[in-house]
């Protein structure tokens, strides 16, 4: 066997618990993160909260989210993602323990910008992580995979939070919601052990990637090596990612509120329905990531491109059809889910890895997601204003999510037009 044929085969254990270990990190994030938007209505209904103070409350937690992103990418290099992770975890637990406790507008508000800032070390954690263990080649097949954990967490954790609270109400829904990510962070402190050096292992080389020369955990003098063009290009993929997040978390705050209010559904039902977006997802996000590496041989701009169109045919379903008709609002809502999570993954993900480099890699993650995470911001505000300003009509609502759609996909193909120039590594 050759020398990097041996080195995989050492890898290989390692890889299997850093997978696990990533995967039910960021899967068990959502836990503490969809409550909230699974009981928006009857916790305001409880509380006395207004659409508006539900909005402000969606906006403290978002804005804190996206300033998590961004300083996860500086912080990150310097603590190394598994510190990130079970610092990260642990005060996203107490946060919600603290909301199925309260009664108070402005405790809320105080911690969900804490767990916002919490949560925000998830992602650019679990990417940098997994920069270290898999080569480029292994890349798009291993994170279309691995990449399941945010739809499967989403999926799982808002079914979980819909069943405890038609069981036993919503304030259980953020208690067991904290139980559960306790214990996956205990299996992560268990199963991760950081970087390769720490399992004793050489670090992986790739002949498509720069070499880097290794450097000590915790170098503050540690350099990215990046260029202009690699600058230019996560700006780009940042701004793709506004566009999606905004969509993404414009369904996942508002889907279960409209199902409830406007189509009369009952709390726990609507939870449960608003889930297709996800299931949907999960399929594309393993297609698109598997067809990435099969048939488009590492370049992801293009698929990213023609997805985010499809996309935006299926929002301009939701608001043809899908305005008066519980039916047409979920089917598109399961386009829309086969199609965004693709892109969603192969950007933020391995796109992230492939432009930032490995040693750059939780950075990049840090400022796409940083820069994507500003979008949800805004729909949590440009939503509630419409709902209220249009008398609860959802048709104003879905034309706008339509241009935000549209907008992406053009965004996407610029940046497929600077892969076919040779601008980027995509």
């Amino acid at each position: 066997m050759t020398p990097e044929q041996l080195l995989d085969r050492a890898y290989r254990p390692w890889q299997i618990r850093i997978f696990v270990a990533t995967w039910l990190s960021y899967a068990g994030y959502y836990f503490c993160r969809k409550p909230f938007y699974v009981v928006k209505a009857d916790m305001s209904n409880a509380l006395g909260f207004s659409t508006m103070q539900l909005a402000h409350l969606g906006t403290a937690y978002l804005a804190a989210y996206a300033v998590g992103q961004f300083s996860s990418a500086y912080f990150g290099r310097k603590l190394g993602p598994k510190l990130l992770l079970v610092v990260g975890m642990a005060i996203s637990i107490t946060s919600n323990f603290v909301f199925g406790a309260t009664n108070s507008f402005w405790t809320v508000m105080l911690f969900l910008a804490v767990n916002g800032m919490a949560q925000g070390t998830g992602w650019p954690g679990c990417i940098g992580s997994l920069a270290y263990w898999f080569r480029r080649r292994q890349r798009g097949s291993v994170l279309g995979v691995w990449s399941t954990c945010y739809q499967v967490g989403s999926l799982v954790a808002t079914w979980f939070a819909a069943y405890m609270l038609g069981k036993a109400g919503w304030r259980w829904s953020y208690f067991g919601s904290a139980v559960v990510l306790l214990g996956v962070w205990a299996i992560v402190v268990f199963l991760h052990p950081n970087r390769p050096e720490k399992a004793g292992l050489k670090p992986l080389t790739d002949e498509t990637e720069p070499s880097e020369a290794p450097a000590a955990e915790g170098n503050k003098d540690e350099s990215l090596g990046w260029s202009r063009g690699v600058v230019i290009n996560i700006a780009v993929m940042g701004a793709i990612y506004f566009a999606i997040k905004f969509l993404r978390y414009a369904l996942w705050s508002w889907a279960p509120f409209f199902l409830r209010q406007n189509f009369g559904l009952a709390g726990d039902r609507a939870g449960y329905l608003s889930t297709v977006f996800e299931l949907c997802g999960l399929v594309g996000v393993m297609a698109s990531g598997w067809a990435s590496d099969r048939f488009f041989g590492g370049r992801r701009a293009f698929l990213s491109f023609a997805m985010l169109v499809m996309m935006t045919l299926s929002f301009v379903m939701m608001a043809t059809l899908g305005a008066t008709s519980v039916l047409f609002f979920t089917i598109s809502m399961g386009l829309a889910g086969l199609m965004l999570f693709g892109p969603d993954a192969l950007l933020s993900g391995v796109g992230a890895i492939d432009v930032g480099s490995k040693r750059g890699a939780l950075a990049a993650a840090g400022i796409i997601n940083g820069m994507g995470s500003i979008g949800p911001i805004f729909q949590e505000q440009i939503i509630g204003w419409m709902y209220k300003a249009s008398g609860s009509r959802l048709l104003p609502i879905l034309l706008m999510l339509v241009g935000m759609s549209a907008a992406g996909a053009f965004v996407a193909f610029l940046l497929w037009m600077r892969a076919r120039q040779g601008k980027a590594t995509l």
